[in-house]
């Protein structure tokens, strides 16, 4: 699906300065991440291997999921307003390489589950929120730990490079909490050591506990136990420091929530059954998401 004409011309416009009845778009006057893929023909996306459902790959190693596809509806508007079909070349990242790829160059865009947050925003940029989680526990079905609480004296693990790392520390360090944390390096990793026994809970989002849960056989044998022991808001990334390309980011994330895709993959990808699973997610769309879309396709004055 191609974003109305509509849109695209009012993109090319705001990005060229141009009138949009002119034939061709003004691509000489692109500039940042546009002229950079207007020149190579291409857009590298940055994707994660295991963030279910958002970014992880197909039974043929294909990358999939919800953030990728809003990311392939973005890069079909950066190809109208560059005037000129751009393909996807793909890059796999991990939490903790994600950022770094965005801000070297070696990726245009960042799909997958990535919180967005003050911090983080003085690297790179966000597009609008596209789904709200927080850190909850992964468990053993039958094991004690039904909080944070009962982690005294036992092991949690999370993923290097997260905002659930940090979470994990502060919350042990509030609350004066004595429990050892491990890192591994990515979420298949961290869930593979609950089920080996080798550690007592794994701490990240829980819509990606819930994913990694269906992908499972022994799906029965695990929980998603305690609180919400943060909020992160997930957006696609982008280099900061380029107004065009923000434009276009906002223009486009407001079109595909005022044309209802936006809910439509959240339909696809959390109420269905997974590609790769013979169950799904069946998790509705939050109130405060589906507020925060509502609010996105508000067109400014």
């Amino acid at each position: 699906m191609r974003l109305a004409a509509a849109i695209v011309v009012s993109s090319l416009a705001l990005l060229a300065g141009t009138a949009a009845a002119q034939d061709e778009p003004a691509v000489e006057k692109l500039g940042g991440t546009l002229a950079k893929v207007r020149a190579s023909g291409y857009v590298t996306v940055a994707h994660r291997e295991t963030s279910i459902p958002f970014s992880y790959l197909s039974r043929v190693g294909e990358p999939i999921g919800y953030s990728i596809e809003l990311c392939r509806r973005l890069v079909d508007a950066m190809s109208d307003a560059v005037g000129r079909d751009l393909a996807i070349r793909w890059l796999p990242v991990t939490s903790e390489t994600r950022l770094a790829a965005i801000e070297s160059g070696r990726a245009d865009l960042e799909c997958g589950s990535t919180t967005s947050n003050l911090e983080r925003a003085t690297r790179v940029a966000f597009s609008p929120v596209i789904f709200v989680s927080g850190t909850k526990l992964l468990v053993k079905r039958g094991s004690p730990v039904k909080s944070y609480r009962d982690l005294r004296g036992r092991t949690v693990v999370v993923t290097a490079g997260t905002t659930n790392e940090q979470t994990m520390r502060e919350l042990a360090k509030k609350f004066g909490i004595d429990y050892r944390i491990v890192v591994a390096r990515d979420h298949a990793e961290s869930f593979a050591q609950v089920a080996a026994g080798k550690v007592d809970a794994f701490a990240t989002d829980d819509v990606l506990l819930y994913g990694l849960i269906a992908q499972n056989a022994g799906r029965g044998n695990y929980l998603v136990v305690g609180e919400f022991l943060s909020y992160d808001p997930y957006g696609i990334v982008y280099r900061r420091g380029d107004p065009q390309m923000q434009r276009l980011v906002n223009e486009t994330f407001r079109a595909l929530a005022d044309d209802g895709e936006i809910d439509r993959q959240y339909q696809r990808w959390f109420m269905k059954r997974l590609p790769t699973s013979t169950v799904g997610i069946d998790l509705p769309m939050s109130p405060q998401l589906e507020s925060i879309i509502r609010a996105m396709a508000v067109k400014p004055e």
